[in-house]
């Protein structure tokens, strides 16, 4: 029984998973999916792979999840899990790309500039 592991970012968010024969368990940081992600929508978004490769139930998946909020989280879980299936077998990747799950999201939070509030906000304007 071997153990596939992948990594995936999104944001300040960072995902390392481990992919190994069994039951269809999802593990995040020693918890239960549904007690790490209560929101149904976040579950789908990490289900997303394992449903359009119809492999639900096959596979057990251990994650570490660290850094960003619950959504970046969900979603460099989501890279994650469809690299390790195409670390599995190649022949997951071409469903997986069609899907738009084989992408790294590449926007990040834009640096904060000296003499302003924030990124590209002004202070106010006073004309006297």
């Amino acid at each position: 029984m071997e153990v596939i592991n992948a990594i995936g970012r999104r944001k300040a968010a960072v995902a390392r998973v481990y992919l190994s024969e069994g039951n269809g368990e999802i593990t995040i940081n020693d918890k239960e999916l549904k007690t790490y992600f209560p929101v149904g929508t976040l579950q789908y978004i990490v289900e997303q792979p394992v449903n359009v490769l119809e492999l639900a139930g096959k596979y057990n998946i251990k994650a570490n999840l660290d850094g960003g909020g619950i959504k970046g989280q969900a979603e460099a879980l989501r890279l994650a899990i469809s690299r390790a299936f195409v670390k599995l077998d190649e022949t997951n990747k071409p469903k997986l790309k069609a899907a738009g799950f084989m992408t790294r999201d590449p926007r990040e939070v834009e640096r904060k500039k000296p003499g302003r509030p924030k990124a590209r906000k002004r202070f106010q304007f006073s004309k006297r």
